[in-house]
């Protein structure tokens, strides 16, 4: 990989940098593209567990490459349309992986890099971290990755941000929703080992069915049809391995035989 680095840990930890620090990790045609095909790699991979999406150096990443941007000003409709779909694309196998997705920030999340974090199901942030919806301040709009940042702030919130385009700091993207928790710089690896600590305690299996029945769920009436679906999906999992594996440990009193030998000495580090 030219744009990324990729390392796992004896946990099924993977760790994947967007590695382009010069440029504040602004991705390019080339990161987008090494980005889908890397959650495919991962999801494929049976001894992952879950994914932390990061960014080397000062930033986790200050959105689109202004290059890449520009070229695409001066290309046709056909081809800025077919990038924009590989775009969104990867934002998609990042938010419907089957697989918990962390996000690790620091310095600059900017337009695209807030769309990576709202994508992802866990954000954690450096207090000195800055977030903005920029799209608006070279004349286009935060389009692709408009419905994860909705998702993850609300619609009110999110046409806010978009409209105005303003920085906003770690405790008001705290407070917003759009991450989880937010602490000194100097803590923030150890904040990411808390969760993944707690995170590997739980089912694999169950983690991939809670993401793909909740990506069905809207906030809005339980109707008939929903309740079936949540009838249908516990039924179908409490029939399978990992459930009897579950109850079966928890009645023993053990670590269920997913959670990793390593994770307890593992707990203060990422």
């Amino acid at each position: 990989m030219e744009t990324l680095h990729i390392e796992v840990d004896a946990r099924g930890v993977a760790h994947l940098t967007m590695n382009r620090p010069e440029v504040f990790n602004a991705f390019n045609e080339l990161m987008i593209a090494e980005l889908a095909q890397s959650m495919d790699r991962l999801v494929a991979d049976p001894h992952v567990r879950l994914i932390v999406l990061a960014g080397a150096g000062k930033a986790f990443s200050a959105g689109a490459d202004i290059q890449w941007m520009k070229r695409a000003s001066e290309a046709s409709q056909e081809w800025n349309l077919a990038d924009a779909r590989k775009f969104a694309d990867m934002l998609q196998r990042i938010a419907h992986c089957p697989k918990p997705v962390l996000a690790r920030i620091q310095g600059l999340a900017l337009g695209g890099g807030v769309g990576l974090a709202a994508a992802c199901d866990i954000a954690v942030a450096s207090s000195e971290a800055k977030f903005a919806v920029s799209e608006a301040r070279f004349g286009i709009l935060p389009a692709v990755i408009g419905p994860y940042v909705i998702n993850a702030v609300g619609p009110r919130q999110a046409k806010r941000l978009a409209l105005t385009a303003s920085r906003i700091g770690a405790a008001e993207a705290l407070s917003l929703g759009l991450v989880h928790e937010v602490v000194e710089a100097d803590q923030l690896d150890a904040a990411l080992a808390r969760w993944i600590h707690e995170l590997l305690q739980n089912g694999p299996s169950a983690q991939g069915e809670i993401k793909q029945l909740f990506a069905q769920l809207e906030v809005g009436p339980v109707t008939a049809e929903v309740r079936e679906l949540t009838a249908q999906t516990i039924a179908r999992v409490r029939l399978g391995d990992e459930a009897r594996e579950g109850f079966s440990a928890f009645l023993a009193k053990r670590p269920a035989a997913w959670v990793p030998a390593l994770d307890d000495a593992a707990k203060e580090g990422v």
